[in-house]
């Protein structure tokens, strides 16, 4: 698979952000489901007045339920398209775009750049209230409710024993052909002042479900039904736990998308197709 963008075409970058509440997910889908692509796809194909829709790649492909307040993703437009709308265009999707989805800022790409690819890590966070009188109202689209009080600390304790580069396979929902092997750079939790506690998970890439897995297991931890040394040893075990529940989608939002300097942009998005494997065990 080639970067190169095809001749007479431009490579735009799109910033965007969308409350995951009402689509089903981020992946255009047959059967009518809505779907954040095929929202912005249909908006752009009618603000360009074109025949064709332009597809999108993005950075993440967020499940159901779930949202994003930093997403990336790219488009190939025609030159010609890009020249006579790029001024207007970003008001004119703002326009056309449905209240639930934005796109913040449309400029042309670097070479090399690719969404998916040239990204070097994405950043979640996964909000969560042990409040006993439950959600604030106004919140309950972006906050889960635990019905357990939680020992932040204990989670942290956990959560560090899963840092590094592993096979999430017992995380994961697997998918064939695809690699289960993450590095995980970041997860910690803290309590606001308002109660609700906040988990960061960054990492280079995430695989199906590994996200909301995670948190299920800390939660575990954190309530007192396992033990803080519980998660690493799912995660040494390779397999799937039944008792590993994958939490609620509607906590969790897409919040940053790193990438590299530009020059090192097409290195990156070469490197990220790459097959991973991990070194035997007690080697090195």
């Amino acid at each position: 698979m080639s970067d190169e963008v095809a001749p007479g075409h431009v490579r735009i970058r799109l910033d965007l952000s969308y409350d995951g509440t009402d689509f089903s997910g981020w992946a255009r889908q047959a059967g009518g489901r809505r779907t954040v692509q095929g929202e912005i796809e249909d908006a752009l194909r009618t603000v360009t007045r074109s025949r064709e829709t332009y597809e999108l790649t993005v950075a993440g492909r967020t499940d159901a339920g779930v949202h994003a307040r930093g997403q990336v993703a790219h488009v190939d437009l025609p030159e010609s398209v890009w020249r006579e709308h790029h001024e207007k265009l970003l008001k004119r999707l703002a326009g056309r775009l449905p209240r639930d989805v934005r796109v913040w800022a449309l400029r042309e790409a670097p070479s090399g750049f690719n969404a998916r690819f040239s990204a070097i890590w994405r950043r979640y966070a996964y909000r969560v209230t042990d409040n006993p009188g439950g959600v604030d109202p106004l919140l309950r689209n972006h906050v889960l409710w635990h019905d357990w009080p939680l020992d932040v600390d204990a989670m942290n304790e956990a959560a560090r024993g899963l840092l590094g580069e592993h096979d999430f396979a017992a995380y994961c929902k697997r998918r064939e052909g695809a690699t289960t092997i993450r590095t995980l750079q970041e997860l910690s939790l803290v309590r606001g002042d308002d109660g609700i506690i906040t988990a960061t998970v960054r990492a280079d890439a995430f695989c199906h479900n590994m996200v909301r897995s995670l948190i299920g297991a800390l939660l575990f931890v954190g309530d007192g039904h396992r033990p803080a040394d519980w998660p690493r040893k799912v995660l040494d075990a390779g397999v799937r736990d039944s008792a590993v529940h994958v939490v609620r989608p509607h906590g969790l939002t897409l919040e940053e998308v790193g990438y590299p300097a530009d020059e090192l942009l097409a290195a990156r998005s070469k490197a990220a197709r790459n097959k991973r494997t991990l070194p035997p065990r007690g080697c090195c």
